[in-house]
C-alpha cells in the first residue's frame, strides 16, 4: 500500500544571516494558507498558490527586507521547494505530469511541470514592468529559480498574452499551482508504481 497519500507533508526551518525562515507544508490539504513573508506582495502570491494548488501552507519568515527583498523572495523559493521534495518522498503513486494555461484577465499564462528529479526553469514570462508597487517583478524568476532547484523539478512557465504586471505574476503562481496540483496528485490505477521506467525520479 502507497504510505504517501498519508503522510505528505513536510516541516522546515531555515536560518541564515539573511533570513529565518519556518514553514509547513501539506500537499493533500484544503488550500488553507497563513503566509507571514514580509513581503507583502510575496504574502498575496503565495497565498492564492496555496489556494489553487489544494496546499496547507503555513510560512514565516524575518528577512533583510531593509536591504530589499531579494533574500526573502529568493530563500523562501528554496525552503518551499525542499518542502516539495520532502513532502513527495520517492513519488511512488504521483502523476508527475501537470499543465495549465490559465487565462487572468487579459493575461494567459501556461505552466507545465515535471516531477522527474532533474531541476529545470525555462522562464518566458516577459513581465512588462519593473516593478508592481514596491515589489521588484525580476524577483519572480529568482523565486521559481529557487524552488525548481530544490523541488528537484522541471517547470516551464510561458507568457502567451499579458499587458499587466500584476495579472501576468498572479497568473503564473496560479498556473503553476494549478499544474502542480496535477502533478502531485495519487494515480489511484498506479498508486503502488513509479511514474517512470527508470525505476527512480
Amino acid at each position: 500500500m502507497n504510505n504517501n497519500t498519508t503522510c505528505r507533508q513536510a516541516q522546515l526551518s531555515r536560518t541564515t544571516a539573511e533570513t529565518d525562515i519556518h514553514l509547513n507544508l501539506n500537499l493533500d490539504g484544503k488550500g488553507e494558507s497563513t503566509i507571514q513573508s514580509g513581503c507583502g506582495f510575496l504574502d498575496h502570491m503565495l497565498t492564492l498558490f496555496a489556494k489553487h494548488g489544494g496546499f496547507d501552507l503555513s510560512l514565516t519568515c524575518d528577512g533583510d527586507t531593509y536591504v530589499d527583498d531579494h533574500h526573502t523572495v529568493e530563500d523562501i523559493g528554496i525552503v518551499l521547494g525542499q518542502a516539495f521534495a520532502k513532502a513527495l518522498g520517492d513519488k511512488r503513486g504521483v502523476s508527475r505530469y501537470g499543465s495549465m494555461t490559465l487565462p487572468m484577465d487579459e493575461a494567459l499564462i501556461l505552466a507545465a511541470v515535471d516531477l522527474s528529479g532533474r531541476s529545470y526553469l525555462g522562464f518566458a514570462l516577459d513581465i512588462p514592468t519593473a516593478r508592481v508597487g514596491s515589489f521588484d517583478t525580476e524577483l519572480v524568476e529568482e523565486f521559481w529559480l529557487a524552488f525548481t532547484r530544490n523541488a528537484q523539478c522541471t517547470l516551464h512557465l510561458r507568457k502567451i498574452a499579458g499587458t499587466n504586471s500584476h495579472h501576468v505574476i498572479e497568473g503564473a503562481f496560479k498556473a503553476a499551482a494549478r499544474a502542480l496540483r496535477q502533478a502531485v496528485a495519487i494515480d489511484p490505477t498506479h498508486a503502488d508504481e513509479l511514474p517512470s521506467t527508470k525505476g527512480v525520479l
